[in-house]
């Protein structure tokens, strides 16, 4: 039996909880059957709500939870019933994440925020879309002061047929360009979910043609096709991480000067030490040599190699010249001779 992590589990106790409270004291059977728990697992997760609340912790600042006759209550204190104080920036990334859910039930709509989808989910006046422009109202996002949300480069026809796939548990033939090995392959895989993580789609899934656990991008998958056999997910699919190193990757070590700091922000990394003079030793698993030798060709010479990878950006320039240099010998250029 999987163990379910503390995200996992912090994640379905955020939906437990306000539907709980929307219904106003269900069954203990109706919550277990809809989020799909035992009574156990639900009661384990509502202990964790008993300390939860804010300073000084009295009875009256923390959150009730009542389990009796079968059924349950979840009731928030005072300080949880007034008004929430998001950030811009907060704002912003619910703006975001609406308008992401408007356009995967509308792919026609526009991207830009300040103009309403053509057919949001549920219709023009569906609540989401009603939130949506009652928040933009207070950012000030509507009219001209428009934001672009960037939601990756997938047709909305492949996102829809991966979807379709993952919720009726039917395979899925792919046509694959694999980054690391810049290679395209053909494959069946069992789709499990398809998310976004900073700006692109990923389909999580286990790939027959490996026999392992995968992460696709969806915008490098050519071509899918859903195929008549169905399959059985696992009940724990562990976190939907955009990238998880093994301990088999190489150890690589890089010094990262100032103007390649973003380096240090979108990549993961297992340390990163600042030193006096602005770079940092950044330390990270390279999946694949592939992937290491763009990012360094990528940085150019703001990135140089301490160790782990010696001859990298060397060896990769060289192979990128190499497909130039023939096209070069046809051409007639002019010679000139030194005097």
């Amino acid at each position: 039996m999987s163990r379910t992590g503390a995200g996992e589990r912090l994640a379905r106790l955020l939906s437990i909880v306000p539907w709980v409270v929307a219904n106003d004291g269900p069954s203990v059977d109706d919550v277990c059957k809809r989020f799909g728990i035992s009574e156990r697992e639900l009661v384990s997760d509502l202990e964790l709500l008993f300390m939860c609340g804010a300073y000084p912790y009295t009875p009256d600042s923390l959150i009730d939870v009542d389990i009796d006759a079968g059924r349950v209550w979840v009731r928030f204190a005072d300080w949880f019933r007034r008004p929430l104080r998001l950030s811009p920036p907060e704002g912003l990334a619910l703006v975001a994440a609406a308008r992401a859910m408007l356009e995967m039930a509308s792919p026609a709509a526009p991207a830009a925020t300040g103009a309403p989808p053509t057919q949001p989910a549920g219709g023009a006046t569906s609540p989401l879309s009603s939130a949506l422009a009652k928040l933009e109202a207070v950012l000030g996002l509507n009219g001209d002061r428009a934001v672009e949300v960037e939601l990756g480069a997938a047709p909305p026809e492949l996102l829809a047929c991966l979807r379709d796939s993952v919720s009726e548990r039917c395979k899925v033939l792919i046509e694959y360009y694999s980054f690391g090995r810049d290679a395209t392959s053909e494959r069946v895989v069992q789709p499990w979910q398809v998310f976004s993580s900073e700006g692109h789609w990923y389909l999580l899934a286990w790939c027959e043609l490996v026999a392992g656990r995968r992460l696709f991008r969806v915008d490098r998958i050519r071509s899918a096709r859903a195929l008549p056999e169905h399959f059985s997910a696992p009940n724990d699919i562990g976190p939907l991480e955009v990238f998880q190193s093994r301990p088999e990757d190489p150890l690589v070590m890089l010094d990262v000067a100032p103007e390649a700091r973003w380096l240090v922000d979108q990549y993961p990394h297992e340390e990163a030490v600042p030193s006096s003079d602005g770079h940092v030793q950044v330390s990270l698993r390279a999946g694949s040599s592939a992937w290491l030798e763009r990012l360094l060709l990528r940085a150019g010479p703001a990135v140089r190699v301490v160790s782990g990878a010696e001859g990298a950006r060397e060896a990769a320039a060289r192979r990128v010249l190499g497909r130039y240099v023939p096209a070069t010998r046809d051409l007639h250029l002019p010679v000139t001779s030194e005097r």
